[in-house]
């Protein structure tokens, strides 16, 4: 989401002639979209503010901005913290920066806007106007959260829910097909819920069946999902629509109804397995990754044992492993009975382990099998190896100089590791009838 939001505050900065640079010596506007889901990320925050601080008096006509939810969270404190900072807007105002970029510009004054004021809707302006072709995108279809989870920040710096109208977001995914995207991820703090409060029309199975049916688009996918609200109606969909991904992302933070309760997650084990059992049912390929928190307060040896059983039970192809991080205005910030710090680092390197042998496993399947691979873009290794994903979100590198972005390939797996594949090009399949692609290069 906040990839998404970036990419709303560069089509908003273009109208004003603003162009991005990959050399910070070189901007006039620096803006840093901040998270603060975890206290390490809320750091590195502070840090990089700290270098910029130098950077500012080399260049005093420099505009730095900070948004995103550790503005939204911290508003004139942040000012305090980094007097070198022009711009602090929170995550209800992406829409009004410009309006605070030509305040600085003119007044010379320091601009704070962190109300929680302003629509759901982007910016009105047409997605990739300003922006290189690709084959993936990010669409955000709702924003912020009515769960209240103990230990999440969420629905205090993005608000409650409200989802997007879906002539808009449809609107916006057709325009994002017709420039050559053909993979789109749809995106909400809880997916499953979009359309349930504002009363469009649609709820998200719906919407999933509308963009299914949007002419150019090959792929579809969705995150995240809150397995309390994961409705029968959505997994039957995993076998119904041709163009949605065999892929979810089903965070279940733990695999303890104790602290599943004490996390208010609204579910237990024995409910998260039966819908696990149900997606595998609709959709036999469909590849399941999750999110873990070890430590959270009051988690004892046995209720990490619990988590540890659920994880092989269901074997994720892979899984995000978070030590519980402290979050103010969160109730589980008040909550006495913390973790010690070793123990969590401990828990973590256990889990971690398991899950790098359950998901190295499952791409050593993978050898020998050909695999359909839409092609993204260059890979970390350099200009001659190409980069994209299976329908299942695995990683694969290949090297084929006559490839392009946006091409549906089939590709023969020859190697397994544990975050990627690789492979060659299958001679007897090749690039998918009808595909087109844009010009591969280097970003």
């Amino acid at each position: 989401m906040n990839v998404y939001d970036s990419e709303q505050m560069e089509r908003l900065l273009a109208t004003m002639n603003y162009r991005p640079t990959l050399h910070q010596e070189k901007a006039d506007l620096i803006i840093i979209n901040t998270c603060s889901i975890r206290d390490k990320a809320e750091h590195k925050v502070y840090s990089h503010l700290g270098r910029l601080a130098r950077l500012k008096l080399k260049q005093p006509n420099l505009v730095i901005g900070v948004g995103g939810c550790v503005a939204q969270q911290e508003g004139d404190r942040l000012l305090k913290r980094a007097p070198h900072v022009d711009i602090v807007f929170g995550t209800f105002s992406i829409s009004r920066l410009p309006s605070l970029i030509r305040q600085v510009s003119q007044e010379g004054k320091q601009a704070v806007d962190v109300e929680p004021t302003g629509t759901v809707e982007p910016s009105h302006i047409k997605p990739t106007d300003f922006q290189e072709a690709r084959a993936t995108a990010f669409v955000t279809v709702m924003r912020g959260c009515d769960n209240f989870c103990t230990y999440c920040v969420v629905p205090y710096l993005r608000g409650r829910e409200l989802s997007r109208r879906p002539e808009r977001i449809l609107e916006e995914i057709r325009h994002l097909a017709a420039k050559g995207v053909r993979e789109v991820t749809l995106l909400g703090q809880n997916v499953n819920s979009y359309g349930l409060k504002n009363g469009h029309g649609l709820d998200f199975p719906a919407l999933l069946e509308a963009v299914n049916d949007i002419e150019g688009l090959r792929r579809l996918r969705f995150t995240t999902s809150h397995p309390k609200d994961l409705s029968d109606k959505l997994i039957r969909a995993f076998g119904r629509l041709d163009k949605l991904a065999p892929h979810i992302h089903l965070p279940v933070q733990s695999g303890s109804d104790r602290i599943l309760k004490r996390m208010n997650r609204g579910y237990r084990r024995g409910n998260y397995l039966a819908r696990i059992e149900k997606l595998r049912k609709a959709q036999p390929n469909i590849a399941i990754t999750s999110d873990i928190i070890v430590g959270f307060p009051g988690e004892g040896k046995t209720d990490f044992e619990e988590t540890l059983n659920l994880v092989e039970s269901v074997g994720f192809d892979n899984l995000y492993i978070f030590k519980y991080s402290n979050r103010k205005n969160t109730p589980a910030f008040r909550f006495s009975d913390k973790v010690q710090e070793a123990v969590k680092g401990e828990r973590f390197a256990r889990l971690l382990e398991l899950q790098s042998k359950i998901t190295l496993d499952k791409n050593r399947a993978l050898v020998g099998t050909v695999q359909e691979v839409l092609i993204e873009g260059l890979s970390k290794k350099g200009y001659d190896q190409v980069t994209g994903h299976t329908p299942c979100n695995k990683t694969v590198n290949f090297s084929d100089e006559r490839l392009r972005v946006g091409q549906l390939v089939h590709v023969n797996i020859a190697d397994a590791f544990s975050h990627s594949l690789l492979g060659a090009p299958s001679e007897c399949c090749g690039k998918l009838p009808g595909e087109k692609g844009g010009i591969l290069h280097a970003a």
